[in-house]
């Protein structure tokens, strides 16, 4: 086995239960959701009982899912499976940044409850939807978009799919001149047009409130949205910038893979980043991390295979 590295999922994969049973194998991993309900009282119900409602509102969302991937995460330290190397795909970054000591786990929650907030205020400003373009290059993705004034190219997922964000109003030309190229559009479950101009203010926001916590270069290499490059002394930058420029996740799989990975383990809630890194490339190995079945698997491979 080569290097680990591990990849926190993002806000769309949420789901009511997620987290619960990782507490239930994991000492560790049920500190994580202690810690957050001692900041945040109801933390834990609307994480693992919702309603589905709720915690689908950014402003719920988000520290919901940075509880379960920091969770799964921690479980897998427990168990003795480390890293080499990590990335998070979104909100994941806040995670995989607390995981690497880039700040303390309180301040990671207090960072990820005003970042949901922050964008929470900014994508109810203006009336924006977020789609997955499939089946099309990403150059033919960004020459539709060049169309368009208010829709842009922003997660770079894997080959042959590229997701955008916008103005719902120009959404509905956008997805006929998708089709004519031969793509098609799947919109995805997310409040906002994230990663795109309209998150300027929140960014902002996020930057100021960087500004009272302690922020340290990580202990091991974080890949950052921005970049696709490992962190520096660039925290409170990059994350900020995070907020609304375009994800590089392609980039990051393919820096990592040529940095020594081949190991992949998602970590957090669903399988989503595992469907990206095999269409990325099907020649490394993937594992995820969500529930009590998947962190047994996941610990008997790697440590069958180390």
């Amino acid at each position: 086995m080569g290097k680990i590295a591990f990849v926190f999922s993002g806000q769309g994969a949420q789901y009511v239960g997620m987290g619960k049973e990782l507490t239930e194998v994991s000492a560790a991993a049920k500190d994580v959701f202690t810690t957050a309900e001692s900041l945040r009282p109801g933390i834990i119900s609307r994480c693992f009982d919702g309603p589905k409602e709720e915690l689908n509102r950014t402003v719920h969302t988000q520290p919901c899912l940075y509880c379960t991937d920091l969770a799964a995460a921690v479980a897998l330290r427990e168990a003795g499976i480390v890293p080499d190397m990590v990335a998070g795909f979104s909100l994941g970054e806040l995670a995989a940044l607390t995981f690497a000591g880039a700040y303390s786990e309180e301040d990671g929650f207090r960072l990820v409850a005003k970042r949901g907030e922050l964008m929470q205020a900014a994508a109810e400003k203006v009336d924006t939807a977020m789609l997955a373009v499939i089946k099309l290059s990403n150059e033919a993705v960004e020459a539709v978009c060049q169309n368009y004034e208010h829709i842009y190219p922003v997660n770079y997922n894997c080959p042959g799919q590229l997701v955008v964000a916008g103005l719902k109003e120009e959404m509905t030309p956008f997805k006929v001149e998708i089709k004519a190229a031969g793509g098609r559009c799947v919109p995805l479950a997310v409040s906002g047009g994230f990663h795109t101009p309209y998150m300027a203010e929140a960014a902002d926001g996020l930057a100021g409130f960087m500004e009272t916590i302690e922020i340290k270069t990580p202990s091991l290499p974080v890949y950052a949205n921005y970049s696709a490059a490992p962190y520096e002394e660039n925290v409170r930058e990059l994350l900020a910038l995070q907020v609304k420029n375009p994800v590089r996740w392609q980039k990051i799989v393919e820096t990592m893979i040529s940095q020594g990975v081949d190991t992949f383990i998602e970590v957090g809630a669903g399988k989503t980043l595992c469907g990206f890194i095999g269409k990325i490339d099907p020649s490394v190995t993937t594992y995820h991390v969500e529930d009590r079945a998947s962190y047994e698997a996941t610990v008997e491979a790697v440590k069958n295979n180390a």
